[in-house]
């Protein structure tokens, strides 16, 4: 029995020393593969391509309003067949057939014809104007204000995909931690499941040759059935964790993923717990109030007239005739000035300030609550680091105490029942401590959202 119980001690060293290489993960190696895991869901997210495509969309629509300054040509042409309608009666034959008589019999010839009364129509039949017209806006401040206001929405838009961007550094920092959570409670589930198993083992050879009973071989076939259980419990998470994950970089579900080694803690000296100036819900309201003021200008613009200039250079003739007599050109300068609107305007005006009153009492809450938000997540990861220290000393704790109930063990001291509860205190410390360790990284990719201080390149 003496040697059965040395080598199970022994075992129990070894799957000990195991185990806290399994549970304490190193501090020397960065985390370069979370950063191209990072850079590889910016790149491939399908939410971020839409709003890239929104992003092009407003660029678009800033280029147009700047094309509205220069000069635009267009090309037109009308044909008129007409027939019927109103008439210009024209007594040709009245005003001149007598002084023809009169010519033709002094002249003893014919050279002066008899003429018919005529009658004109007004519209104009087989007629053609094709024309070319360049025009240009000499003074329009309703097309400052637009370029304005799309240059505006364009910074928008920009902010819009970095605010999706950074949610979408959350998610995935978030998943890649809650994946490193369940691989390492595998690990750990693993490594007990092996110490129980031999642990099963011994206690049945021990039975068989009558040196225990049967009730530590109950134990022992109960605690490795109850482990499996556990072990399978925290592979589906894990599988349910690696899903979401790789659903948030755009691959395939089932794909495998390369972790590193994670430090105990994150540093919190540069946490800023104070500053949300970088969050890019600040700067849509900033910009959003730039575009209201925008808007308040266009609104008042009424009272600065529009001018502009055109030129038409075309040609206009019956019969489809060409030449120096049907070509033609046309300069005009105009100008347009609302002088009045029935209050029209000065509605406008009232629902722009309105809208900037609204924005900037927006502007005044929102911050509050992500100087909330801030102080909460903060108030959370000194938790979690809390619980992770108390985690580190209950785990030494339960070592201490596993080791002296391994000792008693060993000289026959202790019964089975009691070296058994002291595993599963050590066991259950280890998967604290894990969780404890994710916890508290998971609370600081939190406020690394909450006050914007991960780079986004």
């Amino acid at each position: 029995m003496i040697n059965y119980i040395r080598k199970l001690s022994t075992f129990y060293r070894l799957s000990a020393l195991l185990l806290l290489v399994v549970l304490i993960p190193s501090g020397l190696k960065a985390q370069t593969r979370l950063d191209d895991y990072i850079a590889q869901g910016l790149g491939s997210n399908q939410s971020i391509k839409e709003q890239d495509f929104l992003l092009k969309k407003n660029i678009y629509a800033l280029q147009e309003a700047k094309s509205m300054f220069l000069p635009s040509v267009t090309f037109s042409t009308t044909y008129t067949k007409a027939d019927g309608g109103r008439t210009i009666d024209f007594p040709t034959g009245d005003l001149f057939n007598a002084a023809y008589r009169t010519l033709n019999q002094l002249t003893g010839s014919n050279s002066f014809p008899q003429l018919e009364n005529q009658s004109i129509l007004l519209n104009p039949d087989n007629f053609y104007d094709a024309k070319f017209r360049t025009s240009l806006p000499l003074l329009n401040a309703e097309l400052v204000y637009n370029k304005r206001i799309k240059s505006q929405q364009v910074e928008l838009q920009k902010a819009e995909v970095l605010l999706y961007k950074r949610e979408l550094v959350k998610e995935i920092k978030t998943a890649y931690y809650n994946y490193l959570k369940a691989t390492n409670a595998i690990s750990i589930y693993q490594s007990f499941l092996k110490l129980l198993q031999e642990g099963e083992r011994v206690n049945r050879k021990l039975f068989e040759n009558n040196k225990i009973n049967r009730t530590a071989v109950i134990r022992s076939e109960n605690e490795v059935s109850k482990i499996n259980a556990s072990l399978i419990s925290a592979r589906k998470t894990e599988e349910s964790a690696r899903y979401y994950f790789n659903f948030l970089l755009n691959r395939p579900l089932t794909d495998p993923i390369e972790t590193d080694n994670v430090p105990l803690l994150p540093a919190q000296d540069n946490l800023q717990l104070n500053d949300i100036n970088g969050r890019e819900e600040m700067t849509k309201l900033a910009i959003a109030g730039g575009i209201n003021k925008n808007l308040t200008g266009l609104a008042k613009s009424y009272f600065i007239p529009k001018i502009g200039t055109s030129l038409d250079l075309g040609s206009q003739a019956f019969d489809w005739k060409f030449n120096q007599k049907s070509r033609y050109y046309l300069l005009g300068v105009s100008l347009e000035w609302n002088l009045f609107s029935s209050g029209r305007n000065s509605y406008k005006i009232k629902q722009a300030i309105a809208s900037e009153q609204a924005v900037a009492a927006q502007t005044s809450q929102v911050s509050q609550q992500l100087l909330t938000e801030l102080n909460v997540r903060s108030a959370n990861l000194q938790s979690a680091a809390a619980q992770y220290q108390a985690a580190q000393s209950q785990l030494k704790t339960s070592q201490t105490y596993y080791n002296d109930m391994t000792k008693l063990y060993k000289e026959g001291m202790a019964i089975y029942i009691e070296l058994l509860d002291a595993q599963n205190q050590w066991v259950d410390a280890q998967l604290q401590s894990n969780i404890a360790l994710f916890d508290t990284w998971i609370s600081f990719t939190a406020i690394e959202r909450a006050n914007a201080s991960f780079n986004l390149q």
